[in-house]
């Protein structure tokens, strides 16, 4: 008989193992990768630091951990968006086409497309992290009540209201990858070529255009709606980043694309399509929200 056992996972290897599980939830959260990274940062610094022969369950201590500094970082970014120039749009984050990457396996899901993201922008911020915790990650109501610090009946009502609003917000859109592949690539080859007729082709009559610069250059303060208003200013955009290069790349779990003017990122370009046709533009303009896709290269 063999007396060799098996040490326990130290304090660093225990955190490791649930590291995409707590950058999953607090991107989900957030929007952002980089304050995502920092709020996991900002628990590892708490969970070193603990007593760890106290913790009995370290799943629940972390996950509480990150929600609160999480739900903490969103209400204090809400309250600085206000002042924001223009619409506000999540990071976006490159993602592995066909899903096997062992590194990102939160990431790839429906539940971190632009689109999502966005619809989750329209919950607040308790909803949202209740939201996140049990409908996108499968937490109980006791264990999400505990992370929020609130009660049971509490959290189901709000999980609830949550859900109620994320499914009338849900847009509609291509189920099949490789039917948003080619509507997506009609729709780059008519941006390249700029002319109106071409743009109108591709768009839904009730498409709706959003950039988010953050007031660092050109773009639509408001959104975009209607196809012929929507190809206008599309058009005109093209004109003036004639000779920029549109380059499919997967982002947030799906096809997006990388727009570069020279050796420079200019945006990212995520669509939502159905039946053929571009039912809603995001572009992200803004540098500072382009960090965790400007290594990649056309």
């Amino acid at each position: 008989m063999s007396l060799v056992t098996t040490p326990s996972p130290g304090p660093a290897d225990t955190f490791e193992q649930h590291r995409s599980l707590l950058t999953g939830v607090a991107y989900r959260v957030l929007g952002s990768i980089a304050d995502a990274e920092d709020v996991v940062q900002e628990t590892w610094l708490r969970w070193s630091t603990v007593d760890h022969a106290g913790v009995r369950d370290p799943r629940a201590f972390l996950t509480t951990t990150v929600t609160r500094l999480a739900l903490n970082g969103l209400r204090s970014r809400r309250h600085r968006q206000e002042s924001y120039i223009g619409p506000w749009l999540p990071e976006p984050v490159p993602t592995a086409e066909d899903g096997d990457d062992p590194a990102q396996p939160v990431l790839l899901a429906e539940s971190v497309s632009q689109a999502f993201l966005v619809v989750l922008e329209s919950l607040s911020p308790l909803e949202r992290v209740v939201f996140v915790l049990h409908d996108l990650f499968g937490f109980g109501h006791d264990e999400v009540a505990r992370a929020v610090d609130r009660s049971e009946p509490a959290v189901r009502q709000l999980a609830s209201r949550a859900r109620r609003h994320v499914r009338e917000r849900r847009p509609r859109a291509a189920t099949d990858p490789a039917e948003h592949v080619r509507v997506t690539e009609a729709f780059m080859r008519a941006a390249v070529d700029g002319q109106v007729s071409a743009l109108l082709a591709v768009l839904a009559p009730d498409v709706v255009v959003l950039t988010d610069a953050g007031g660092t250059q050109k773009a639509a303060l408001r959104p975009i709606t209607g196809a012929a208003k929507a190809a206008r200013f599309l058009a005109a955009i093209s004109s003036d980043v004639s000779g920029a290069r549109w380059t499919l790349t997967p982002l947030n779990g799906r096809v997006g694309v990388l727009v570069h003017v020279g050796d420079e990122l200019l945006g990212t370009v995520d669509l939502d399509t159905a039946d053929g046709l571009v039912t809603a533009v995001r572009a992200q303009l803004n540098p500072s929200k382009l960090t965790a896709v400007r290594g990649i290269r056309p």
